[in-house]
């Protein structure tokens, strides 16, 4: 049952938001979704709109104001765009949230979300168990890309093209770690993210050797819940505050200078999501106002902390980037990547378009797998386009879709993370 109280307190913060919107439609001019639809309803500013009359339309028609607020990638491309400055992604998640106070969580995500996530060692014991009976229902497509597609026709599969769990996760082969730190005189705090764990393992390894090579002392504590960005996405306000304590009880334990992530969208969550929509304790509201100033991405930390500079080269392996948006738009990473590109020696182009979403946005892919083949395929043929032998990105769940629409287009490449190419030079 809904709390009447909470949801109207939430009604009062959208109102608060909503009013700096001049609905001047310059977020139609960038988003992915209504390049493909062309329907207001799907911009940003139509749904700034209807959200204008949300305790309303809510009575009129929940079921339609639903639909509509989930169709958005939460990609931030209007936010980042937005002449008045709107904070468009607080806005969605926050209206997301008073849905799903109203019509509770379906019993599909109630089970993933509060039974899985929420327990990271039952989370990691069904995945171990899921990598190692995998086989009997996945065939290999393509060695180069690492993708493999469904033997039998499987709900929410269908044709996709996907990264299959990792045989031994990283949580596996590192299950902690607690160095000091060596010539460089820093010391970081690794949070290695899901995705990393259990299908990328070895963007974890590199980064380890990455920190190693450079003599960066390394905390990594065992027990790692994750990010919390899939459950805000979907409303769930009550988990992610769950999976934030977990997160911050662990960290705040260890002695760090850094927080260091791999992925696009831990980075993002910890950075901005953690600080603005936490609604427990001051303590730890405290906790994560610290933790947040320490976050960086592998690549920024790299460059602007140890100052790793790029080469210029030619001859080398061929590489492509693509910017996830929860970097570009989000915090505005987008030349240190490249530069960690070309420290490892390769021969960058920029591909046309880099900039623009992939299509993946978590759980739209899997709602919206249709609209999201549409973008990606996009991405795809500007990837292709740019004649390389690899495709490289700052994000786990960017890779998971690059791999996807490379791999029914049949391209001849395969898809890296920036911080593989530099592990692999060093």
């Amino acid at each position: 049952m809904a709390d009447i109280n909470k949801l109207a307190q939430m009604f009062k913060e959208l109102d608060d938001q909503l009013v700096n919107c001049m609905r001047c439609g310059m977020c139609q001019a960038v988003c992915p979704i209504f390049a493909q639809t062309g329907r207001e309803a799907d911009v940003t500013r139509g749904k700034l709109a209807l959200l204008d009359g949300l305790a309303s339309q809510m009575l009129e028609d929940p079921e339609g104001v639903n639909e509509k607020l989930n169709k958005c990638l939460l990609c931030g491309t209007c936010q980042s765009n937005c002449p008045s400055g709107v904070s468009v992604m607080d806005i969605f998640l926050k209206a997301r949230a008073i849905m799903t106070g109203y019509f509770g969580l379906p019993p599909v995500k109630k089970a993933i979300f509060r039974g899985m996530l929420k327990n990271p060692k039952l989370f990691n014991t069904l995945t171990n168990m899921g990598a190692k009976f995998q086989g009997i229902f996945t065939k290999k497509v393509d060695d180069m890309l690492g993708s493999s597609c469904a033997r039998f026709n499987a709900p929410v599969i269908g044709d996709r093209h996907f990264n299959t769990l990792a045989s031994k996760p990283f949580h596996k082969t590192v299950p902690s770690m607690d160095t000091p730190a060596g010539k460089s005189g820093i010391r970081v705090a690794f949070y290695v993210g899901c995705a990393i764990d259990k299908i990328f393992p070895q963007v974890g390894e590199a980064m380890l050797k990455v920190l190693n090579h450079h003599g960066v002392g390394v905390y990594l504590p065992e027990g790692q819940a994750c990010c919390g960005i899939p459950v805000l996405s979907s409303g769930d306000a009550d988990t992610f505050d769950n999976l934030i304590e977990q997160n911050v009880k662990l960290f705040r334990e260890g002695d760090f200078d850094y927080i260091i992530t791999g992925c696009a969208s831990c980075t993002s969550t910890i950075k901005e999501l953690w600080p603005a929509m936490y609604r427990g304790a001051s303590a730890t509201k405290y906790d994560i106002q610290q933790l947040e100033k320490k976050t960086l991405d592998i690549s920024q930390f790299l460059v602007d902390v140890l100052k790793v500079e790029p080469k210029e080269v030619s001859g080398g392996r061929t590489v492509t980037y693509h910017d996830p948006c929860h970097l570009k738009n989000s915090l505005g990473i987008t030349a240190q990547p490249r530069d960690i590109i070309k420290a490892a020696g390769c021969d960058y182009t920029e591909m046309m378009e880099a900039g623009t979403c992939c299509g993946c946005g978590g759980s739209f892919n899997v709602a919206h797998y249709e609209m999201s083949k549409k973008i990606g395929s996009r991405k795809a043929d500007n990837i292709i386009n740019a004649k390389v032998q690899t495709a490289s990105t700052s994000c786990p769940a960017c890779m998971l879709q690059m791999t996807d629409m490379l791999s029914q287009k049949g391209a001849k490449m395969d898809v890296k993370h920036v911080v593989e190419l530099y592990a692999e030079s060093l």
